[in-house]
């Protein structure tokens, strides 16, 4: 397990060490210096995608806290540490910006609690981006909760679910509940907890039952003196099985999780880079389609040999691919672009495949009124009626393979051999089913 693990981190610096390479080449190339707006725009997610190579290589794992205000994110993590180092209080609402603290359980893994603000006292799209961002930055999610699961509670539990992270759901305070409660409570957030009425009930990792900061109680002292008296002790903290469950998670897959998690940020930021570049090459990437377009109807029109027409088409495509690609930066080889128009050929069912079809027969009555033309001038007609149909497809089917290849260019820029969304696909069916991870399989719809 450990060396998958150690593969799986592997393989995510690999990925991100492309990307960035590929980056770093289009600056050396002049790409981006030449073109100052592009470079502003893209200067974000570049610096998230070396941020993201940072963190991967400080072997530090985060696991962030969420709840609703007085469920007590702050006690948890506080008895986790061993010491109250996060203010709690009596008052909603003590933890106001997100805080982090370094852990290092067992003296082998390192690891940083965020501690954040209730989700329900978030207010403003600041604080909202605030709570966004730690969920992003995040490899690990507590859920606390301390007892039912409200209706705002549960809409927070589902937006933290789409969030694509790995999620422990804490029960705190168990100890204001009799132990029937408990239990009750405890098969309630199994299914709730899942984020899905449909969804299978939580595994044994995924939800744990803690007392971080347990109400005092009042005990009962004999003295030898035969003197009675009543004072208020404070029980230590019951974290005892949330400790253990974090420490096996990270020992059976905490590599696992870094690897992704990091591998999911990249994955954002090269889609985001895709999309603000094509947004900004918008019309450029329209003109070029057109020019293609048109060339490629005149060239299928006057040629008479109808093999050559789709030949010369489907060369002509190609070419309107590579363009397309060295119009958005990105890298393309001629085997690579033959992949892209095998894959739009495919994905746009018989639209294109037709345009070959009618290409050919088009073409095949076009060579035939070219060769019998010397013996009937009326076969010029005949011809010149047969390639102006074709040339009308021939241009249509140009226009359909450029649309597409912006879609597949601006979507498929995380695939390929190291791409991002290809990692991710690979680490995820190497799962066990009885990881955590196996849940996010899951929630990703992704079948094997």
């Amino acid at each position: 397990m450990r060396n998958l693990q150690e593969t799986h981190l592997n393989r995510a610096r690999a990925s991100l060490r492309q990307a960035l390479a590929w980056y770093g080449y289009l600056r050396k190339s002049g790409q981006l210096s030449s073109n100052p707006e592009l470079a502003g725009l893209l200067k974000p997610e570049l610096e998230a995608l070396n941020s993201t190579l940072n963190k991967l290589d400080s072997n530090v794992i985060r696991i962030a806290a969420f709840g609703l205000v007085s469920r007590g994110k702050s006690a948890v993590l506080n008895a986790l540490l061993g010491e109250k180092i996060l203010q709690t209080g009596p008052l909603n609402g003590v933890t106001q910006w997100p805080r982090s603290v370094r852990w290092q359980p067992g003296g082998k893994v390192l690891v940083e609690l965020i501690d954040t603000p209730g989700l329900d006292e978030i207010e403003g799209e600041s604080r909202a981006d605030m709570a966004r961002e730690v969920v992003h930055q995040a490899d690990l999610i507590l859920f606390v909760v301390s007892g039912d699961i409200t209706r705002t509670e549960y809409q927070a539990l589902l937006e933290l679910r789409r969030s694509q992270k790995p999620l422990i759901l804490v029960f705190n305070k168990i100890d204001l509940y009799p132990d029937t409660d408990q239990g009750t409570i405890y098969q309630n957030l199994q299914q709730l907890g899942a984020g899905h009425p449909h969804a299978k009930p939580l595994l044994p990792d995924e939800i744990v039952m803690v007392a971080a900061e347990p109400a005092a109680m009042e005990v009962r002292v004999e003295w030898p003196d035969g003197r009675v008296s009543y004072e208020w002790e404070t029980p230590p903290p019951q974290v005892d099985e949330l400790k253990e469950t974090i420490l096996n998670i990270l020992n059976r897959e905490g590599r696992s999780l870094l690897a992704l998690n990091a591998l999911i940020q990249a994955r954002d930021a090269e889609a985001a880079i895709a999309q603000k570049t094509i947004d900004l090459r918008e019309q450029e990437a329209e003109d070029i389609i057109w020019q293609f377009t048109k060339y490629k109807a005149l060239a299928v029109m006057l040629n008479p040999i109808a093999f050559l027409d789709i030949l010369g088409g489907t060369v002509a495509d190609l070419a309107l691919i590579r363009a397309l690609a060295r119009l958005y930066g990105l890298p393309m080889t001629g085997y690579e672009a033959g992949k892209i128009l095998k894959t739009i050929l495919f994905s746009s069912g018989g639209l294109l495949l037709g345009e070959l079809g009618s290409s050919f027969l088009l073409g095949l009555g076009k060579t035939t009124a070219a060769i019998t033309s010397g013996d009937n001038p009326s076969n010029i007609t005949a011809f010149a009626g047969s390639a102006i149909a074709q040339a009308g497809i021939a241009g249509y089917g140009a226009y359909s393979v450029g649309k597409a290849a912006q879609v597949y260019l601006e979507k498929g820029c995380t695939w390929g051999q190291l791409g991002a969304s290809s990692v991710i696909q690979e680490i995820l069916s190497q799962v066990d089913q009885n990881t955590i991870l196996y849940r996010l399989r899951q929630e990703l719809g992704i079948k094997y």
